[in-house]
């Protein structure tokens, strides 16, 4: 959480802040507070790694070897609870594991200097290939917002950015921002300070987005994630290159022309309607110069230009969805759920629960809290089930808030937030998820209880999530072992397919009903005493885990993140159930029921996979089966294929060898 309060400086600061007046020279110094108060001052201000969030700093610490962070003894040592929580955050990335060894997404964070959720959002987009629109997404979310104190004031700049408004939230109005930005850029004619001072935008934010979304390519492209795809002038024509060397010698004497002009406009600061306070920096003459649109330009020709726009626009729902799901990779734990009673509260008093912070509320500059409806359940959404005796709304289309940052103030706010269907999403990322015997009743993370309608529908969202979950997993660890290498036929088939299964799956429906649990909820939440019968399953939900009691909770733990009865719950009857896979009518547990559908459709997709391969050998007659002792792989390749791949871990072993001597 960030906090932004008053308090007061140390007496360094104070001594500093009194400048050479009887410090280095001769002079008196006057002070508008008393020499009591001045002695009660702190000597020196609170270190900065006493203040803020140590997550980066302790993966790097951990990546150079150093055992227990714990123990290091740092020059002014910031608090264990400190240290605490960033490692616990760095577990909830998957950064750690529990023993608080680096992960291999840990291991690639470490080598990006960027905080760890914008790292993370970098990879993901590289694993999903929708790296062009997170890098724009990144830079906007790492660069200060730039709406104007006026923007939200002044009624003119509303309307005039009424277009760019998304109702999925504020990193997506971000990024419309942008592109808009770069539209203006594009057109030679358009005066984009006119047109961010129209809209109330801060022109030097974009530029700012601009030169940070290419260093993050450029850390992408070091850490062989991505290939170096900067534009050559070799790819140009003789005459392209013949303008360009025009534009950019036009643009170095204009560069000259504004560094040796001595003159320089006065600043006037202008009360203005709405008592905020104006520069007029802004304006500018017809004839004065633009110095940060010359240099932007001579970054980026028209051609640059051009690109950036069309790689940072979403082309249709699929896309924009996918944005979200990683934005929402690199957020999860960072997001609220709505209180009950919002209904009842005016747009301004809609307030939401994280875990760790209550009633927290909207930013008044977040376009939720201009349109806050589009949280909201409509009364056509809501259903009435006879067997579930519940307050709660029973509908389909419940949502969770991410958000950036916690800013606290006269209140807590929630900074930079978007919007993502709850079930969905708590499925996809909690860390813990727990059920009761007939999978109806669910928790996440401990802190939020959902209730299904139906167990059916329960049962199928839940294995839809597994493999969804195990299909990311498998994917970002070949993406991560293979670094600038492209992916495989198959791998790119998969990564094609697991999007339109995370998009599919969070169009699905489900009626359920969603709640916070309090700390008395939590106490007597689970049944350390139901062992259910263990069926030999046949099947792994995740790689690497066997299904297997769990002894702390009850239960049965088909993951290492999914409990099966460890919540307390009636326990129910076998019953008649016609498996939608295979249309076999069995007579089965709830836990037989999903342990075989699970089975049903796996088997189902290995089917789908051997197809596929079966295929790409009849149309590469020349490949043959090879095993590579090197990366204890399978692959189908021609024989000059196979060459080139042992020449490619020959050249690998090569730079190891010259690192290690």
């Amino acid at each position: 959480m960030q906090r932004l309060k008053e308090f007061w400086i140390s007496k360094a600061s104070a001594e500093q802040r009194k400048g050479r007046a009887g410090r280095t020279g001769p002079g008196v110094c006057y002070r508008l507070y008393a020499e009591a108060e001045y002695q009660e001052l702190q000597a020196y201000s609170t270190p900065e790694i006493q203040r803020v969030p140590l997550d980066s700093l302790l993966l790097q610490m951990i990546a150079l070897g150093i055992p227990d962070c714990r123990k290091f003894p740092f020059i002014e040592p910031p608090t264990l609870e400190s240290i605490e929580s960033s490692i616990m955050r760095l577990k909830e990335q998957a950064a750690l594991t529990e023993d608080e060894k680096l992960t291999p997404i840990g291991q690639t964070l470490s080598q990006l200097p960027v905080d760890v959720t914008i790292g993370k959002m970098l990879i993901m987009g590289t694993v999903f290939d929708h790296i062009d629109a997170v890098l724009s997404l990144a830079a906007a979310l790492s660069v200060q917002s730039p709406f104007t104190n006026w923007a939200h004031r002044d009624p003119d700049c509303v309307a005039a950015r009424k277009t760019l408004d998304s109702d999925h939230g504020d990193p997506l109005t971000l990024l419309n921002a942008y592109r808009a930005w770069l539209e203006e850029k594009a057109d030679s004619n358009s005066n984009s300070k006119k047109w961010c001072k129209k809209r109330g935008f801060e022109e030097q934010r974009f530029y700012e987005m601009t030169k940070l979304r290419q260093q993050f390519k450029s850390l992408l492209t070091d850490s062989k994630l991505i290939k170096d795809t900067r534009a050559d002038t070799a790819n140009m024509s003789s005459q392209e290159r013949s303008l360009r060397h025009g534009e950019l010698k036009q643009l170095r004497m204009l560069k000259k022309e504004f560094h040796q002009t001595v003159t320089r406009k006065k600043k006037i600061l202008k009360l203005s309607e709405g008592d905020y306070i104006q520069e007029n920096e802004d304006e500018l003459e017809d004839d004065e110069i633009d110095i940060r649109d010359v240099e932007f330009r001579m970054r980026n020709d028209s051609r640059e230009v051009k690109n950036l726009l069309h790689q940072s626009t979403p082309y249709g729902y699929e896309d924009l969805t996918m944005l979200k799901v990683i934005l929402a990779s690199g957020l999860y734990p960072q997001l609220g759920i709505p209180d009950d009673f919002n209904k009842y509260k005016s747009d301004a008093d809609q307030m939401f629960h994280t875990r760790g912070k209550g009633f927290t509320v909207l930013h008044p500059m977040s376009i939720f809290a201009n349109q806050p409806d589009v949280l909201k359940l409509n009364e056509s959404d809501i259903i009435m089930v006879q067997h579930m005796n519940t307050k709660l709304p029973i509908a389909s289309k419940h949502q969770i808030l991410f958000f950036l940052t916690l800013l606290e103030t006269n209140k807590p706010y929630l900074m930079n937030t978007f919007r993502m269907p709850a079930i969905q999403t708590l499925l996809l990322f909690a860390h813990s998820i727990d059920t009761d015997p007939t999978f109806t009743r669910i928790v996440f993370d401990s802190w939020i209880e959902v209730e299904f309608a139906d167990a059916a529908a329960a049962r199928t969202m839940i294995i839809t999530s597994f493999e969804l979950r195990n299909a990311w997993t498998q994917l970002l660890a070949r993406r991560l072992s293979q670094g600038e290498e492209p992916l495989s036929k198959l791998d790119t088939k998969q990564g094609r397919e697991l999007g339109f299964g995370l998009v599919s799956f969070l169009r699905s429906e489900a009626f359920y009903t969603i709640k916070r649990l309090l700390a008395a909820d939590q106490k007597d939440l689970y049944d350390r005493h139901f062992n259910p019968f263990m069926p030999d399953a046949g099947i792994n939900f995740e790689a690497d885990w066997d299904i297997s009691v769990n002894a702390l909770k009850g239960g049965v733990s088909l993951a290492s993140f999914f409990t099966y009865g460890c919540l307390y719950g009636e326990i129910p009857d076998p019953d008649e159930w016609v498996c939608p896979v295979c249309s076999l009518n069995i007579m089965a547990s709830p836990l037989e029921l999903l342990l075989h559908q699970a089975q049903c459709r796996l088997t189902k997709l290995k089917e789908s996979e051997s197809q596929f391969e079966e295929e790409e050998l009849k149309a590469r007659p020349f490949s043959k089966a090879y095993y590579c002792n090197d990366c204890s792989k399978h692959l189908h390749l021609t024989p000059i294929e196979i060459l080139r791949h042992k020449k490619s871990h020959q050249a690998g072993g090569n730079t190891v060898q010259k690192i290690k001597s």
